[in-house]
C-alpha cells in the first residue's frame, strides 16, 4: 500500500501529535516531523503533502519581528488554502490558518489553561467534533482570531467564542488540544510551560489531576474525531 504523506511542523518538542499519531498511521499516512529550529524546516513545496497539521507553541501568530520564521509558515499555510489541501492546524497552527486567511490574530488578556468540555453549535455537532461534545479539553491559549471570511465555527467556550472552525471539509482548526496525551507524557507541558504556569498564577497540581481524570476519555473521544476527518478529506 502507497502511503500518504503527513508532514507536521512542531513548534515545541513536548507538543507533538500525542493520541493523534496512531489514527494517522492507521488511516494510512507516514508521518514526517518538521522541527522549528531545523534550518530547513520549512523547506519544502506547500502543496506537496497529502496532509500538513501545524501544531501549537507559546508565541504568538503575529510575531513576525521577533520570530521570522512565521512570515515563511503563513506563506506555506496560505499556499494549502489557495488548493484546498487537507490542513489541521492546533492551537498555535488554528490561529496561523486564520491568520493566512486574512483574519485578525490578538491577545485575550487573560490565559484559559486547564480541562473543561467545549460547546458545540449545530454545524460542530454534524461535523467530527461531535465525538468530544461534554468531553473535557485541554485549553492553553492566551490569543484568539477572528473567524475568517468563508469558515464556519464549530465551537466555543464561555470564554472564548473561537474555538474551532473549518473551511470546506479539508481545513480543520482547533484552538484547544484535543491531541494532548494527558497520560505520563503531559508532565513534559507541565515542566515546558513551568515559566506561563507560574506567571498565570495555574494550579499545576489540580491541572495534573485533571490530566489523570479526563485524560483516557479525551483520547477515545479525540480518536474517534480526527479518525472521521481523516475519512473525510479528499487530498486530490
Amino acid at each position: 500500500m502507497t502511503l500518504k504523506s503527513a508532514v507536521v511542523i512542531r513548534h515545541v518538542h513536548f507538543e507533538d501529535l500525542g493520541t493523534f499519531a496512531a489514527p494517522l498511521r492507521r488511516a494510512g499516512y507516514d508521518i514526517k516531523y518538521r522541527d522549528v529550529g531545523t534550518e530547513d524546516f520549512l523547506n519544502f513545496v506547500p502543496d506537496a503533502p497529502d496532509l500538513l497539521i501545524a501544531l501549537g507553541g507559546p508565541i504568538g501568530a503575529y510575531e513576525d519581528l521577533t520570530y521570522p520564521f512565521l512570515q515563511r509558515e503563513v506563506e506555506v499555510v496560505r499556499a494549502r488554502l489557495k488548493t484546498a489541501r487537507p490542513t489541521l492546524g492546533i492551537c498555535l497552527g488554528a490561529q496561523l490558518i486564520a491568520r493566512a486567511s486574512g483574519a485578525k490574530v490578538f491577545p485575550t488578556g487573560a490565559k484559559e489553561i486547564g480541562f473543561d468540555p467545549i460547546s458545540l453549535n449545530e454545524a460542530g455537532r454534524a461535523s467530527p467534533l461531535r465525538h468530544l461534545e461534554r468531553v473535557p479539553m485541554l485549553h492553553w491559549h492566551g490569543d484568539t482570531y477572528d473567524l475568517p471570511t468563508g469558515a464556519t465555527l464549530l465551537a466555543s467556550t464561555s470564554r472564548n467564542v473561537q474555538q474551532a472552525f473549518s473551511i470546506g471539509s479539508n481545513i480543520l482548526g482547533l484552538q484547544f488540544h484535543p491531541e494532548a496525551d494527558a497520560g505520563a507524557a503531559f508532565e513534559r507541558w507541565l515542566v515546558g510551560h513551568a515559566c506561563e504556569l507560574a506567571a498565570a498564577k495555574i494550579d499545576i497540581g489540580k491541572l495534573r489531576n485533571d490530566a489523570a481524570e479526563f485524560g483516557a476519555t479525551l483520547a477515545v473521544a479525540a480518536e474517534a474525531m480526527i479518525t472521521e476527518w481523516l475519512e473525510q478529506v479528499h487530498a486530490d
